[in-house]
C-alpha cells in the first residue's frame, strides 16, 4: 500500500470521528454505539469497492479498509496502554481506594462468573452441534473475552442524571480492573488451548495471581521511577508530558516481552500511582496542561480503536450460520444472567457487611443494562482470528460470537439505555432539588437583571431598549419566585441537607482555587479534594451527622500516624512521625482557612437562598468545626510554637508570590513592561516560590541526652551520671488522647514527663500530672497490676523506663531515689479521699534503705496510689481533727495551669513516720505540689 494513500485513509477516519460527535449529541446515542454503526458500514462498504468487479478504480484504497494494514496486536499495542494510563489519570484514585474491596470482588468475580456461566452454558451445545474441536476451554476462552466492559455510556448517564457519585466510582472502577482479569485469563487459556502450557485448575490460579500481582509490581516501580524523574522538568511541560506518554508504552512493553506479567495490570498500577504522586511534583498549570494533552490523546486513541475494530465487523462475521443465531443467543442470556447474579446477589451482600454503598434496585437496573461490550472485546477476537495454531472453526466460533455479541449490546443496549431511564424515573428531579432550581434561579436571575441594568447605564444604551431586555429577566425571575414555595414545603432537615451540600460543593470548588492560585501544595491538593468528595457523599446520605463525620474525620489520627509512631518507640526511627505531624500541621492550617471561608460563604451566598432559620444552622456547624480544628491547631503549636509561625509565614509567603505574579501578569497585559522584563521578574519570582513551598524541618525534640539534662529530675546531676542514664532511657512521643497506661496491665516501665501532661484515671476520681512527674512507677515495685488508665492531654515528650532499669537507676542514686519517693507521697496526700483513711503507702517502704519485711511488702501490693497505678480502694487515714479542703493551682506545662480541688489531710497527730515523709517531700521537692507536678 502507498503511504499516501494510508495518510489520506487516516485522515478521512479523524474527519470521520470529529463529525460523529456532535451527530451522536444531536441523535442522543453514545459516540461507541453511532462509531460502531459507521465503522460497520465503512467496512461492509470497503469489502463491496474491492471485491465488486464493476470498477477497479477504488481498489487501492478501499483495501485499507477492507484488509487494514495492522493487526490485532499493533492495535493493542498502539492504543490500549494510552487508554488505561488516561483511565487512571481521570479517577480519584484516593476514593477509588475507599471502595477497592467491592470494586476488586465486581471485577475479578465477575470476570470469573461471566466466564464460567458463558462457557458452561455453551458447551453442551456445542458438543452437540459442532465440531469436537470446541472444547470447554474455547468456549471458556470465549467467555473471558466478552467478560469485558465498557462503562463510558453508563457513567456518562449517570453523571446526567446525578446519580451517586460513588456509584459511578464503582462502576468506572469494576471496568478498569475487569479489563485486565479477563485479559490475564485469556493470555492462559490460549496458553493452554494453543497446548504452549499446561495447567492443573490450581496452577491456573497461581499463574492468574502471579501475572496480577507481579504487574501490580512493575507498574509501581516504574511510576515511582518516572515520578522521581519530574523534579528535573518542574518548569518544562512539555518534557514532563513525553515522560507521561513514555510511561505506559515502557511499562507495556516491559511487562508483555521481558517480565512475563499481566501489562494490562503493570499499566493500571503505573497510572494510579502517577496520578497519586506526580501532582505533588508538578506546577498546577503543568499539571492541568497534561490533563489537557491527555484528553486529546485518549479521545483520539478511543475512537481510533473503535472505529479500525468496528470496520473489521464484517470480515469477523463472515459464514455466520443459523446455528450461531442460537449460541449467540445462549451468549446473551447466560451474560446477563452472570451480571445479574453479581449485581443483585453480590452487591447486597457486601452492604450487609459495610463493604460497599448500598443501591437501589433502579440503578442496579440500569447497571445490569448497561452492559455494554467495546473495543477490547473485538480486539481480543481479531487476536484469536489471526492466530496460526488455532484451527478455522475454533477462530471462526469465537470472533463471530464475540463481534455479535458486541454488536448486540451496542445497539440494543446502548441505544435503549437512555429510555429505561426515563422509564425508571432517574432523569427527574425529585421535590427537594426542584424546589433548589426555582429558589437560585430566582435569586440568580434578579442579579443579572441588577448588572444589566448598571452596564445599560454604563454604555448609555436607549432606556426603551433597556426596559425590553429587563422585562423578560423580571417576569422569569418572577415565574420562579412563584415555585419557591415548595421550598417552605420541605422539612427543616432538607433544607439544612441542600445547605450541607452547598458547603461541601463549594469547598471542593475553594481547594481548587487555592491549588490554581499555588497556596496549596499538589502534595495536599488531593488529599483535600478526596475528603471533600467524601464530606458530600456522606452528607447526601446521612445528612448532618454525616456532614460532621466527615469533617471530624480527619482530625483524627490515622494509620499512617500510628505506624509512625510505633516505628519511633520500637526502632527509634523518628523522620516518618515528624513528616506526619508536619503534615498535619499544614492540613490543619488549611483547614482552618477553609472552614473560614465556608462561613463566609454561608452568609453571602446560602442565607438569602435558604434563609436565616437554615443558614444559622449551618453556621452552628461550621463554627464547631472551627473549634475543633483550632483546638487541634493549638495543641500541636503548644509544642511546637515557632514551626507553627514557620508554617503560618509560608503560606503568607506563597499568597505574597501568586499577588505578584498576579500583578506582573497584567502590567505586561496593560503593555507597561516589556517580555524580557516580564520574564526576569518571573524568575525571580520562581526563586521566591521554591523558597516558599520548601518546608521546614520539624525537629521533634526526642533526643535522649537532651530530654535527660532538661528534666527537673536529672538536670542538676552530674554529667557522668546524666550519660549513665541517658544509656537506660528511651524517648517516647504521645499524642493527645493516647491512653499510655491500662488498668490491669502488668507494669513493664515507669514514665518520665519531659513536657506535656498526662491525666491519671482512677475508678473515682483523676489526677493530672506534668512536667518534671513520673508515673507507672508503682506497679513496678509492687509487682501488681497497673490499677489507672494514664492518658496523654496533649502532645508528650516522655522518657520511658524498663522495669529492671527503673529498680538499678533507684538503686544507683540515692537522692533521685528519695526525691519520687517524694513525689509519690505527697501525691498519694492529694489523692486522699477520705480523711479518716489510714495512710499505707507501698511507695515509701521500697525505696527505705532497708529491705522491708516481706509480711509488709504483702500488704503493701494490696495498697492504693494514685500514681498510675492506683489500687481500687482507698488508703484509710487515722481517726483526726478536721479535714481541709483546699484549692490548689497546679502547673501542667509552663503554658497551661489548671487547678484541681484536693484534699489535704491536716493532721498533726499522724504517726511520726508519716510526718517524716511529708516533711522530707516539702523540704525536697520544695513544694512541688505548686510548681512543676501535676498532682502535688
Amino acid at each position: 500500500m502507498e503511504t499516501p494513500l494510508i495518510t489520506g485513509a487516516f485522515a478521512l477516519l479523524l474527519i470521520t470521528i470529529s463529525l460523529l460527535q456532535p451527530l451522536a449529541r444531536r441523535l442522543g446515542l453514545a459516540p461507541s454505539v453511532l462509531l460502531a454503526i459507521v465503522g460497520t458500514l465503512i467496512g461492509i462498504s470497503a469489502t463491496y469497492l474491492f471485491y465488486t468487479s464493476h470498477t477497479n478504480r477504488f481498489d487501492d484504497f478501499a483495501q485499507i479498509f477492507a484488509d487494514p494494514p495492522l493487526d490485532s496486536e499493533m492495535i493493542l499495542y498502539m492504543f490500549l496502554p494510552l487508554l488505561l494510563f488516561q483511565t487512571t489519570l481521570t479517577l480519584d484514585i484516593r476514593r477509588i481506594l475507599e471502595d477497592i474491596v467491592p470494586i476488586l470482588v465486581m471485577a475479578v468475580v465477575a470476570v470469573f462468573v461471566a466466564t464460567g456461566f458463558i462457557g458452561f452454558a455453551l458447551f453442551p451445545l456445542t458438543s452437540y452441534f459442532l465440531s469436537p474441536e470446541i472444547t470447554l476451554i474455547v468456549c471458556l476462552l470465549l467467555g473471558a473475552i466478552v467478560a469485558t466492559t465498557d462503562p463510558v455510556a453508563v457513567v456518562a448517564i449517570f453523571r446526567d442524571i446525578g446519580a451517586p457519585a460513588r456509584l459511578g466510582r464503582i462502576v468506572e472502577g469494576e471496568s478498569l480492573l475487569n479489563d485486565a482479569a479477563a485479559i490475564v485469563i485469556f493470555v492462559i487459556l490460549l496458553g493452554i488451548l494453543t497446548q504452549q502450557q499446561s495447567l492443573t485448575p490450581g496452577e491456573a490460579v497461581v499463574a492468574f495471581g502471579r501475572s496480577f500481582v507481579g504487574g501490580l509490581v512493575v507498574g509501581a516501580v516504574l511510576a515511582r521511577i518516572a515520578v522521581s524523574l519530574l523534579s528535573l522538568m518542574r518548569d518544562l511541560p512539555l518534557a514532563q508530558v513525553t515522560l507521561s506518554l513514555a510511561l505506559p508504552y515502557g511499562t507495556y512493553v516491559l511487562s508483555d516481552q521481558f517480565v512475563d506479567v499481566s501489562a494490562v495490570v503493570a499499566v493500571v498500577c503505573a497510572g494510579t500511582i502517577f496520578n497519586l504522586y506526580g501532582l505533588a511534583r508538578i506546577q498546577p498549570a503543568s499539571w492541568q496542561f497534561l490533563h489537557a494533552v491527555w484528553e486529546q490523546l485518549s479521545f483520539w486513541a478511543a475512537s481510533l480503536i473503535f472505529l479500525l475494530s468496528a470496520i473489521l465487523i464484517p470480515k469477523l462475521v463472515a459464514g455466520f450460520a443459523p446455528i450461531d443465531i442460537l449460541l449467540l443467543i445462549v451468549v446473551i442470556v447466560a451474560s446477563l444472567a452472570a451480571r445479574a447474579v453479581v449485581i443483585f446477589g453480590l452487591l447486597p451482600v457486601m452492604s450487609l457487611f459495610g463493604a460497599g454503598q448500598s443501591v437501589s434496585n433502579k440503578y442496579k437496573t440500569v447497571i445490569l443494562w448497561g452492559g455494554m461490550r467495546g473495543a477490547v472485546t473485538l480486539i481480543l477476537a481479531l487476536s484469536v482470528s489471526e492466530h496460526a495454531i488455532l484451527s478455522e472453526e475454533v477462530s471462526g466460533f469465537v470472533t463471530k460470537l464475540a463481534t455479535g455479541f458486541v454488536l448486540f449490546t451496542l445497539l440494543v443496549y446502548g441505544t435503549s439505555l437512555k429510555p429505561l431511564i426515563r422509564l425508571l424515573g432517574l432523569d427527574q428531579l425529585n421535590a427537594r432539588d426542584e424546589a433548589l432550581r426555582t429558589q437560585f434561579l430566582s435569586l440568580a436571575l434578579l442579579d443579572v437583571r441588577s448588572e444589566l441594568e448598571t452596564a445599560a447605564k454604563s454604555y448609555h444604551i436607549n432606556e426603551r431598549v433597556t426596559t425590553n431586555v429587563l422585562k423578560g429577566y423580571e417576569n422569569r425571575a418572577a415565574a420562579a419566585a412563584s415555585e419557591t414555595n415548595k421550598l417552605e414545603e420541605l422539612k427543616d432537615w432538607d433544607r439544612v441537607r441542600m445547605g450541607l451540600i452547598a458547603l461541601a460543593d463549594r469547598e471542593q470548588q475553594l481547594v481548587l482555587e487555592h491549588f490554581h492560585e499555588k497556596t496549596i501544595s499538589g502534595r495536599a491538593v488531593s488529599r483535600f479534594l478526596t475528603l471533600t468528595g467524601r464530606t458530600g457523599d456522606l452528607t447526601r446520605s446521612d445528612g448532618r451527622s454525616g456532614y460532621n463525620k466527615a469533617t471530624r474525620q480527619p482530625l483524627k489520627f490515622g494509620f499512617g500516624f500510628r505506624l509512625a509512631q510505633t516505628l519511633q518507640r520500637r526502632l527509634r526511627i523518628t523522620r516518618p512521625l515528624a513528616n506526619q505531624l508536619a503534615d498535619r500541621f499544614e492540613f490543619l492550617l488549611i483547614y482552618r482557612i477553609l472552614a473560614d471561608e465556608l462561613v463566609d460563604f454561608n452568609d453571602s451566598r446560602i442565607r438569602p437562598l435558604m434563609g436565616d432559620r437554615v443558614a444559622d444552622i449551618l453556621l452552628d456547624t461550621l463554627s464547631l468545626r472551627q473549634d475543633e480544628t483550632i483546638q487541634a491547631i493549638d495543641a500541636l503549636r503548644l509544642q511546637y510554637p515557632d514551626y507553627a509561625d514557620s508554617l503560618e509565614g509560608q503560606f503568607l509567603l506563597k499568597a505574597g508570590v501568586r499577588l505578584e505574579e498576579t500583578a506582573y501578569d497584567e502590567a505586561k497585559g496593560q503593555m507597561l513592561i516589556g517580555t524580557e522584563l516580564h520574564r526576569d521578574l518571573l524568575r525571580d519570582v520562581e526563586r521566591t516560590r521554591r523558597t516558599s513551598h520548601t518546608r521546614p524541618k520539624l525537629d521533634l525534640g526526642l533526643k535522649t541526652g537532651d530530654l535527660v539534662s532538661a528534666h527537673p529530675l536529672f538536670k542538676d546531676l552530674p554529667r557522668k551520671q546524666q550519660k549513665a542514664i541517658r544509656r537506660m532511657m528511651r524517648p517516647q512521643f504521645a499524642t493527645p488522647r493516647e491512653k499510655l497506661i491500662r488498668r490491669g496491665d502488668r507494669g513493664d516501665a515507669a514514665y518520665f514527663i519531659a513536657s506535656g501532661a498526662v491525666e491519671v484515671q482512677a475508678p473515682t476520681h483523676s489526677v493530672r500530672l506534668g512536667r518534671g512527674d513520673v508515673f507507672g512507677e508503682i506497679a513496678l515495685m509492687t509487682g501488681g497490676r497497673r490499677s489507672a488508665d494514664v492518658v496523654a492531654l496533649g502532645y508528650c515528650q516522655l522518657l520511658s523506663l524498663g522495669a529492671h532499669d527503673f529498680k538499678s537507676l533507684m538503686e544507683q542514686h540515692p537522692d533521685l531515689r528519695e526525691h519520687v519517693v517524694a513525689l509519690a507521697t505527697n501525691r498519694q496526700l492529694m489523692n486522699t479521699d477520705k480523711a479518716e483513711h489510714e495512710i499505707e503507702d507501698p511507695v515509701v517502704p521500697q525505696f527505705t534503705l532497708d529491705d522491708p519485711p516481706e509480711d509488709q511488702t504483702s500488704e503493701n501490693d494490696e495498697a492504693g496510689n494514685m500514681d498510675g497505678d492506683l489500687d481500687q480502694s482507698t488508703s484509710e487515714l487515722p481517726e483526726g481533727p478536721e479535714t481541709d479542703t483546699s484549692t490548689v493551682e497546679i502547673e501542667i506545662t509552663e503554658e497551661i495551669k489548671v487547678t484541681e480541688t484536693i484534699k489535704i489531710a491536716e493532721d498533726k497527730e499522724l504517726p511520726d513516720t508519716h510526718q517524716d515523709s511529708d516533711t522530707d517531700a516539702d523540704e525536697k521537692t520544695g513544694n512541688v505540689t505548686k510548681k512543676e507536678t501535676a498532682s502535688g
